[in-house]
């Protein structure tokens, strides 16, 4: 199913800003969730198109997730991993995997303490 970028906007939020001292910046004009100061959700415009982009362990294995059309994050170094928007989204269990995954991955230890208390 297709959902709108406002309201995959919406739901991300919601998700990204649950998990202890995350945070919603901007930067070049699109919302990035951080825990603390490090990135784990960015969504942005990339070729003209909307994806959101994933912090992961393993970019190259993730991107070969079936449900989706998720590709390398281009300025990721490997560490990212985007998902297009503008096509039938993969189910939610998915993307709040990536959502937690990416939220582990840069969260500080007591910031994770908070999360599993």
């Amino acid at each position: 199913m297709k959902i709108s970028p406002d309201k995959l906007l919406t739901r991300v939020r919601k998700l990204c800003l649950s998990y202890p001292e995350s945070v919603e910046t901007s930067s070049w004009g699109h919302p990035n969730f951080c825990a603390g100061k490090k990135a784990f959700v960015t969504l942005e415009r990339w070729e003209g198109r909307p994806p959101i982009a994933f912090r992961v362990k393993d970019a190259e294995k993730e991107k070969s997730r079936t449900g989706g059309e998720f590709f390398l994050t281009p300025y990721g170094r490997g560490q990212w991993v985007s998902l297009w928007i503008d096509k039938p989204t993969p189910e939610w269990s998915v993307i709040e995997g990536l959502i937690d995954q990416g939220y582990r991955l840069v969260a500080l230890k007591r910031m994770l303490s908070a999360l599993e208390g």
